[in-house]
């Protein structure tokens, strides 16, 4: 196999800023839909917070006074019960859940967006084109996801055993507590980055189930710390700008948060900011895939190039005449 030649982490980066250039109208209508699922998600909590905040500052609601003290052995007084809220607990947790598989699609819908640009396939309308692509899409979510839950298993089953064996743990050894969090931490970032291309075989390569599993794994066979590399800085670079967008919206919520309180706009401001932060995290999002499909087809190039070379040049020679014999 001819060794790879990998490129500079910000030369990746920058390639993924070429391919949307001139595509970002399209990923726009076709990530709009997921945008407003994922917002409406949040809605309820942002109305549960407004209806808590209208209920406790309401005028007449909070008042001083003296009380007496009563005796020592006076049965203590229980609390008073919260009053319901518009949306129960399990509705949004519910919808939560809902809110994480609609931002693991996100990704999903990003390479088959970037599949069809790749090939140079667009319709003429870009609403035809987001329709396209997700009837490209909905065949493959099923494989999509289940790949995802395998990806993402060893490291959350690590993080759940420890958090589950670390209750029962005396205080005597915390400190080998926190050595195993680490040591968890980090076998399950080292799994990650082995399965970090399955999501990308399902669609480029239709490898499904385990077998994508394990077209990664190969992909980072003898290399590994060179792409591993790679993968840490599009993550840190995309963990970066949302960090720098959260702060961003922490900042204008409060300052349009009084005045939300103020007007009764309370539920609508949180929407409304909620939807810009989130419409930035999808876009960064399609940002990272996009650099990591560049560094996925360099890694698959020789393996393509080698499986060109093996084929037979022709099934069979071409029958030629045979020659005359003299009798």
């Amino acid at each position: 196999m001819n060794p790879v030649r990998l490129k500079s982490s910000f030369i990746y980066l920058a390639n993924a800023v070429n391919d949307l250039r001139g595509n970002w109208s399209v990923l726009a209508v076709v990530l709009a839909p997921l945008l407003l699922a994922a917002a409406l998600c949040l809605l309820p909590d942002a109305l549960n917070l407004q209806y808590h905040l209208a209920t406790t500052f309401e005028p007449g609601s909070q008042n001083i006074s003296y009380t007496q003290v009563e005796s020592v052995d006076a049965p203590a007084k229980t609390a008073p019960l919260q009053e319901p809220q518009p949306f129960s607990p399990w509705v949004t947790k519910a919808l939560h859940v809902i809110f994480g598989l609609v931002t693991l699609l996100v990704t999903l819908i990003t390479l088959c967006s970037l599949k069809r640009i790749q090939a140079g396939i667009r319709e003429p309308s870009i609403v035809g084109e987001a329709i396209e692509v997700y009837r490209r899409s909905i065949p493959l979510a099923p494989g999509f996801i289940w790949v995802t839950i395998l990806q993402l298993l060893a490291p959350a089953a690590g993080l759940f055993l420890f958090q589950e064996t670390s209750n029962f743990m005396p205080g005597s050894v915390g400190v080998w507590a926190y050595i195993a969090l680490v040591l968890m931490i980090m076998l399950g970032a080292l799994i990650y980055a082995w399965l970090y291309f399955a999501q990308f075989a399902l669609i480029f390569d239709g490898k499904h189930s385990w077998h994508a599993l394990l077209f990664s794994r190969d992909l980072m066979r003898k290399r590994f710390f060179k792409v591993a590399t790679r993968i840490v800085v599009f993550l840190a670079v995309w963990s970066g700008y949302n960090t720098w967008a959260a702060g961003a919206f922490v900042v204008v919520s409060l300052l349009f948060g009084p005045v939300g309180v103020v007007t009764g706009f309370l539920g609508t401001s949180i929407f409304l900011v909620g939807l810009a932060e989130i419409g930035v995290n999808f876009a960064t999002t399609a940002f990272l895939v996009a650099a990591g499909l560049r560094l996925y087809q360099d890694l698959r190039e020789p393996r393509e190039a080698e499986r060109v070379d093996s084929a037979p040049q022709s099934a069979m020679q071409a029958t030629a005449q045979l020659p005359r014999v003299a009798l």
